[in-house]
This record gives C-alpha cells, sequence and structure tokens, in this order.
C-alpha cells in the first residue's frame, strides 16, 4: 500500500504566476482553469463528456471538508463547483465519473462511507446528479474490498464493474454493481499468482469480455494483463517483465488498456525498459496475448505513464507521463504530454512547467480525452497560479465527431450519441444501415439501433457537416 500511494505524490510545490496559452507547431496547448482549493486540489481523474455537452470531473482534496470535490466544466474553461465531499458519501474520489444510460454520472471514493474495519472508510460506489446531488450506492466493508480507486466501466448488460485495489481477504477484487446499488464480488486477488492490487479502470473489448491490468503480481510479480469474462472467470493472458533483468517490456502496467479498431490492445507500464532511468514502456497486446514493445521512454521524453492513453480520431494514440520531460522546475520533470502511431512512430508533444512558478500545470496524473469538438482535455494534480493543480486542452487541429456513450448494442436498443452541433441532423447511420432517431439537443443524439446494422462506424448528417465516431460500435447478438 505505501509503495502506490507514495508514487502518486506530487513533485514540486512553487509560487505560481497567470498561466497563458502556448501555441507550438501544428498544435495548441491552452491553461483554461487553475483549481484554487475552494473548488478542489489535486486533480487525479481524467474527465468525461456528458450529454449537456460539459464536462465533468473529480478532485482528490479540498473543497468545502478537505476531502474532494466533483466539479463541471465548459468546454471554453468555466468551473462550476457542484458539490464536496464528506467523508460520509466517499472521500478522496482519484477517478474518472462515467455517465450511466439514465443520466446519472457514477463514480467511487477511494475512502469515506459506512466506517466498518478500514479507517476513515473503505470507499465507496456513488451516483450523481449533473447538479450535484450525490447518492451513495454501496459502502465497501473489507471483506467486499478496500479502496475502489478505479473507477467504473459500463458493461454492455447496463451494469458497471469495477476494481478495489486491497480486501477481500487478498490484493483487491473485481465487482459488479447495478444503478441500484446491488453489487456483486466476481474474482478475489488471493495470492498474487493471477495478479495483485488490479489497477486501473476495466475496459469491455469487443468480444465481449472485459480486460484489466494489475499493478504487480503475476509470474514475475511486476504485474499482468488480465482477461474476464462478465460472469467473473479471470484468465491472465499476459505477465510483465519477462526478462527479469532488463523489463524489456515494462513493468508496472498502471496506466491502462486502450482497444483500437485493429482490436488489439494498447496500453503503458510505468516503469521498466530503459536500462538509465526504468522510465516505463508503450506496448500492443492482441487478445490472445501476444505482446510488442513498441516504445521505451528515456526520461527526457517522459517518465512513469500512470493514466491510459485515448486514440485519436487521427488514429494516433496521445497520452501523458507524470513526470519526466525539459523542465528543470521539478526533482525528476513535471510531466509530458505525447503521441505514438499504432506502429510505434513517438513524438514529444509538450513538457509541463517550462518556466519557474508551473503556471501551466505539473505533475499529469490524470488521462487525456478528446471532446466531440476534437479538441483534448486534461489534468494537472500540482500546477496553476495557486498550485492546486489545473485544466487544459491541447488543440491537434483534428475536427469534430461523434461517439457513442456505450460502445456496443443489441439491435432494438437506445444508444445515446454525443456530439457538438448535432441540432437539424438529418441522418443516423450504423455501418450504413439508416437508423430511427432524436435530437435531443445539440449536443446529443438518442437513436435505436436498426435492423440488419453490423458493427462499424456511426455516422450522422448534419445540415453542414458529416460525422463518423471515432470507434466501432459493436452490434451484439
Amino acid at each position: 500500500m505505501t509503495k502506490f500511494n507514495s508514487l502518486t505524490k506530487a513533485c514540486c510545490l512553487f509560487l505560481l504566476s497567470t498561466a497563458t496559452a502556448i501555441t507550438l507547431p501544428a498544435q495548441t496547448f491552452t491553461t483554461l482553469h487553475s483549481f484554487d482549493g475552494t473548488d478542489g486540489n489535486n486533480s487525479q481523474a481524467a474527465l468525461v463528456q456528458a450529454t449537456d455537452g460539459n464536462l465533468y470531473g473529480s478532485t482528490v482534496y479540498a473543497g468545502a471538508n478537505g476531502v474532494g470535490t466533483i466539479y463541471k466544466m465548459t468546454t471554453s474553461g468555466t468551473v462550476t463547483l457542484l458539490t464536496s465531499f464528506d467523508g460520509a458519501n466517499g472521500s478522496s474520489p482519484w477517478n474518472a465519473l462515467i455517465q450511466g444510460s439514465d443520466g446519472n454520472l457514477y463514480g467511487t471514493a477511494n475512502y469515506g462511507g459506512a466506517d466498518h474495519d478500514c479507517t476513515g472508510g473503505c470507499g465507496v460506489v456513488y451516483k450523481t446528479t449533473l447538479g450535484g446531488a450525490i447518492t451513495t450506492l454501496h459502502s465497501f466493508d473489507g471483506t467486499d474490498g478496500v479502496n475502489p480507486q478505479e473507477g467504473l466501466v459500463l458493461g454492455s448488460n447496463g451494469d458497471f464493474y469495477g476494481l478495489t485495489l486491497y480486501g477481500g481477504d487478498g490484493y483487491g477484487t473485481v465487482f459488479n454493481i447495478n444503478t441500484s446499488g446491488k453489487l456483486t464480488t466476481l474474482h478475489t486477488f488471493v495470492d498474487g499468482t493471477d495478479g495483485a492490487y488490479p489497477y486501473p479502470a476495466m475496459i469491455q473489448a469487443t468480444d465481449g469480455n472485459f480486460y484489466g491490468t494489475t499493478y504487480t503480481g503475476g509470474a514475475y510479480d511486476e504485474g499482468t494483463v488480465f482477461r474476464m469474462t462478465p460472469s467473473g472467470t479471470l484468465t491472465t493472458i499476459y505477465s510483465f517483465c519477462a526478462d527479469e533483468d532488463l523489463c524489456t517490456d515494462g513493468a508496472e502496467p498502471v496506466g491502462g488498456l486502450v482497444q483500437r479498431n485493429d482490436g488489439n490492445l494498447y496500453g503503458v507500464a510505468a516503469h521498466g525498459a530503459n536500462q538509465i532511468c526504468g522510465c516505463g514502456t508503450i506496448f500492443k497486446l492482441t487478445l490472445t496475448g501476444t505482446f510488442t514493445t513498441l516504445h521505451s521512454f528515456t526520461g527526457s521524453e517522459g517518465n512513469g505513464a500512470w493514466s491510459r492513453m485515448v486514440q485519436g480520431t487521427d488514429g494516433n494514440f496521445y497520452g501523458v507521463t507524470t513526470y519526466g520531460g525539459a523542465s528543470t522546475f521539478c526533482d525528476g520533470g513535471c510531466g509530458t504530454i505525447f503521441s505514438i502511431g499504432p506502429t510505434g512512430a513517438f513524438t514529444s508533444l509538450y513538457s509541463f512547467c517550462p518556466a519557474s512558478g508551473c503556471a501551466d500545470g505539473a505533475v499529469s496524473i490524470a488521462g487525456l480525452i478528446q471532446d466531440t469538438n476534437g479538441t483534448f482535455y486534461g489534468t494537472t494534480a500540482e500546477g496553476g497560479t495557486s498550485n492546486e493543480g489545473v485544466v487544459y486542452s491541447l488543440s491537434m487541429g483534428l475536427g469534430p465527431f461523434v461517439k457513442t456513450q456505450t460502445t456496443s448494442g443489441a439491435v432494438g436498443s437506445s444508444v445515446v450519441i454525443l456530439g457538438t452541433g448535432l441540432t437539424g441532423a438529418t441522418s443516423v447511420t450504423f455501418n450504413g444501415t439508416s437508423a430511427v432517431f432524436t435530437v435531443v439537443s445539440s449536443s446529443e443524439i438518442t437513436a435505436t439501433v436498426p435492423a440488419g446494422a453490423t458493427s462499424g462506424r456511426v455516422q450522422v448528417t448534419t445540415p453542414t457537416v458529416v460525422l463518423l465516431s471515432n470507434q466501432n460500435f459493436r452490434v451484439t447478438p
């Protein structure tokens, strides 16, 4: 526990100046908001785009009670504090929110809740309205897990699936929970042979199974990639540090996985590989376990990728490292933003804190998201005018697109489509098959998966532009 938490601590403390936009060739980095404590402190969670077109996020500390907040932000950077956690309803949310089919946001808090045998609470699963009204769905008690800091994934069956880092009489658990709060423990990591300390949130792949990583454990005690069926049967498909001397494949894969439209899994490992710094790797993995190292970080281009990459609409992956980079104002670097192609073509895009004061942010623990306006958004744990962290945007000149809130569904099921400028849409198709749809707002369409539809891209035609989904939609039996 000490090993894991110590690596998430921030690296530098500075008195900061006013943030500005920084323009680089083909890209624009902009600091949108600096937290001041009242609205939060230390954001370690990626943002989520909701049906109202706004972005929602959480902070680990500060707010009215010092134990974290939930906030809303427009894409131009106007932040509204929605609620402050109070301990009883959760404390220290480290993970991204996710919007359910009912329109509410769902998440987990690392601590808080009904205090059983865990000092300060074992953590909770909660839901909140877009206005910030929180309801506790489940308080962990140790036997069913401790510290659910990994977030949730919405399964194709409508239930949420999540992880706890500890507890369950072992090294963490996998659980299922429905919108009413009924929780079922699906798997407990008991002795480390199948992994230990699962982190971060899983993904559901196109084969219907869930895929995730563990921080340690496995054949070499440096982490695993596992596959789990919706009913809870878990199989280890890869153990890290197969080369125990150099860990050329990486070690401690806490960045998580993403599935590209080619069907393969891509992810990052926080450590291993480079002999000088052991700064981590980027890798590709087939669903059957064939592993390829795509890139090894050198330190100057980043060190310690602690968050999931996101596939941009240009086909490249975009991600951040917590430390490393060109800055000399943090011990070990203040973090970076990078992109990488599916075959390993790597580009360093940005190093945080180019000048004393870190006005642009520092220590980027949370991953990026791409809003349907084409721009990437992220947060840092430190930096900004009060050294409480920032929210920033990165424009790579990519155009707007649409995305479905769930990436799979059966014929006849309702699907929410998010976008920008959807008013007046004239057509929605699922891989070329026309669907019945309703334009709810300029940022939301609801559509019914049509008979005859096959897996592929969703397309929305508006009076001014044709928008494609960033991911294939999987039509389930």
